[in-house]
């Protein structure tokens, strides 16, 4: 079976054509922010426009996630796609290769990544996959449509997905530095820092790094490395943008439906444009996701969490206090007394603080335990959720709504975590603040 010369069958990643605006093209409003960021911050989206102005930008096809439920959602759409077709034909460069990236932002020096392309039929989000390129997080179907709304009748795709390999060692990346032509420099609008990209394309660079990523999936070394045996191989595991390479993955499954099997093979569609990272990449942070439940009856809300938990054979205790330092200090002697087995969650409402105590969860992680009741009392009581990062604004929306305050899990437990229990509860980590998210730089087109 023939597959495109560039393609590396084992490891399914591809050596992609990439789309980068043209030199006179001004970078600094070309690229914004992950669509996904700053959902319930409608000024910071204003601000991005009132920047851009008439320049080309990656804003204009982009759908910013904040107006997901605005009357004009169509009307968007419908500009996206124009203004996709008009920059295909007018701004863009094509450059054959992988792309080097360096990365600095207000809270880490440098962050290191590598643009590939992956080949979707190597990834499935759904619940218990075994696949190569794996979630690392639950994926919730219901929020696909939207998206696919966008990407069906794309060209282009503009990744701001971020795809973390396991390479102690710093075998696939971080050799890449200082090793091609520099294609772009630029800071980030908004706090997003400067960011830097390298071509990749000399055919020894393109081999060491799929043969070091083919050494990461070699069996053996995969079950010697995690404890494991008879596991699938989990290579790529998806830290940002999982359900937007799950809208690549929806897309391509219902086009590859008319395709032959030739077609299959060489189609664009099948392929999806992401950042690779290491995850021991000291640039690399892992930031908890909190909650923030837009209703006001905070005791209501408690009282049904006693409710919940207790019908399911947990123990539910909630405390009230004055300050911050009362509650730290609560909870570092109630770590002590009470030991792992509790799972103890923070919670804000206006100037009121809180803790939840709950013995014998029904999830493994703090993340998960919560969710379980957040998912059946939002739809219960008809009322919006949304999932913040960043101290700064779960501060502010708590003084109109109710927030849980979570911790963050080790990011060096995550491929065992993963390999091992399956995908985490969705929205259980953040990797880095907002402003550290991926900007749009790249294109590919995929039609």
């Amino acid at each position: 079976m023939e597959y495109p010369e560039d393609y590396n069958q084992m490891v399914g990643v591809l050596v992609p054509k990439i789309l980068l605006p043209r030199k006179d093209v001004e970078m600094y409003k070309w690229a914004v922010v992950a669509c996904d960021q700053y959902t319930s911050e409608p000024d910071y989206w204003d601000e991005v426009s009132k920047i851009v102005g008439n320049s080309p930008s990656s804003l204009n096809i982009i759908l910013p996630e904040v107006y997901l439920k605005s009357k004009d959602k169509n009307k968007r759409i419908k500009k996206i796609i124009e203004n996709m077709n008009r920059y295909s034909s007018t701004i863009f460069d094509t450059k054959k290769g992988f792309i080097y990236v360096d990365r600095r932002t207000p809270y880490t020096k440098s962050r290191k990544g590598l643009i590939v392309a992956l080949d979707l039929e190597r990834y499935d989000y759904n619940k218990g996959s075994g696949s190569l390129v794996r979630a690392t997080e639950g994926t919730v179907v219901e929020r696909l449509p939207p998206r696919i709304a966008v990407r069906k009748d794309a060209i282009i795709e503009l990744p701001h997905i971020m795809v973390l390999i396991d390479d102690h060692d710093r075998t696939v990346i971080e050799p890449t530095v200082n090793c091609g032509e520099k294609l772009y420099e630029s800071d980030l609008m908004m706090n997003g820092g400067h960011i830097t990209g390298y071509l990749i394309n000399k055919p020894e660079q393109i081999k060491r790094i799929t043969s070091a990523l083919e050494k990461l999936s070699d069996k053996n070394l995969f079950e010697k490395k995690y404890h494991v045996k008879d596991k699938k191989i989990l290579l790529f595991a998806v830290g940002d943008g999982n359900h937007s390479l799950a809208t690549a993955k929806s897309c391509w499954e219902l086009l590859k439906k008319n395709l032959s099997a030739e077609e299959q093979n060489f189609h664009p569609s099948r392929f999806a444009l992401v950042e690779l990272v290491n995850i021991h990449d000291e640039g690399l942070k892992f930031e908890p996701i909190h909650r923030i439940i837009f209703y006001k009856d905070y005791q209501k809300m408690i009282k049904s969490m006693e409710s919940w938990f207790t019908s399911r054979g947990s123990t539910f205790l909630h405390k009230m206090f004055s300050t911050e330092n009362e509650l730290k200090n609560y909870i570092k002697s109630a770590g002590k007394e009470r030991g792992r087995k509790d799972h103890m969650i923070r919670t804000k409402y206006q100037k009121s603080l809180g803790i939840i105590s709950i013995t014998n969860p029904p999830h493994t992680l703090p993340v998960g335990t919560l969710q379980l009741f957040l998912d059946e009392f939002i739809k219960e009581n008809s009322i919006k959720i949304d999932y913040i990062h960043g101290d700064d604004a779960f501060n502010r929306l708590t003084e109109e709504n109710i927030g849980f305050y979570l911790s963050s899990i080790d990011k060096d437990e995550l491929f065992k975590t993963v390999i091992v229990e399956g995908a985490l509860p969705r929205k259980t980590f953040s990797m880095g603040e907002p402003c550290e998210k991926r900007y749009y730089i790249e294109c590919r087109r995929i039609k």
